[in-house]
């Protein structure tokens, strides 16, 4: 599903306007904006470059990938966003809804495409499914609004459990959105839930030596 995602997300990209590609001298550059690393990000990079590929478009010969990573640091992702605006990109790709924002924040030329869990109405990135408006475009899973059914299969395939651990990025800008809806499930479910906020990999090992405790 990942690979189609990139691909089809790639598609809206080769479809906007050859000046819109043609906008900067010389070879046109893609860029791909990722909130977490390379190694990390390994999975879609290949059928990033494939879907490039497919479209018509090969590194090094038509078009230049330029690749930019925030290691997991969300305050990073406007610097780097502003790096890309500053280099001219002719259009940017992205895979997380915080990212997608902070190239949004960023330019409201460059075309950005993006591939995302939350709903882009809701966060702010379109004005509508329909009529997207403005320089983005993309598709989304909506995978966000899907906290009280996972805790309802995890209910299901473990009934006797009555206290859940959950891990959540006090970073990310849906972070209250989430809490809230596990805590309505939880409560409909008869269920208790126990959440630790982590933003790196220090806080990560925090919070799993509270849910141990």
């Amino acid at each position: 599903m990942n690979r189609r995602a990139v691909m089809l997300a790639l598609g809206g990209a080769a479809a906007w306007p050859l000046p819109a590609r043609a906008q900067q001298a010389g070879m046109p550059v893609v860029a791909y904006l990722g909130l977490t690393s390379a190694d990390t990000d390994a999975y879609l990079l290949a059928p990033f470059r494939k879907g490039l590929s497919e479209a018509g478009f090969e590194g090094g010969r038509n078009v230049t990938i330029d690749y930019r990573f925030a290691e997991g640091d969300v305050s990073r992702l406007p610097a780097l966003a502003a790096e890309l605006v500053g280099r001219k990109v002719t259009v940017v790709f992205t895979g997380t809804t915080v990212s997608a924002l902070a190239m949004k924040a960023a330019t409201s030329t460059i075309p950005i495409v993006f591939a995302i869990g939350t709903d882009p109405v809701k966060s702010g990135l379109v004005a509508s499914l329909n009529r997207p408006g403005g320089n983005l475009t993309g598709l989304s899973f909506f995978t966000n609004q899907m906290e009280a059914k996972r805790l309802g299969l995890l209910h299901e395939f473990v009934p006797t459990v009555g206290l859940v651990a959950v891990l959540l990025n006090p970073n990310n800008p849906f972070f209250g959105n989430q809490s809230r809806d596990l805590g309505e499930a939880s409560r409909a479910l008869g269920l208790k839930v126990h959440i630790e906020p982590a933003s790196n990999e220090r806080d990560i090992a925090t919070a799993f030596a509270a849910f141990a405790r």
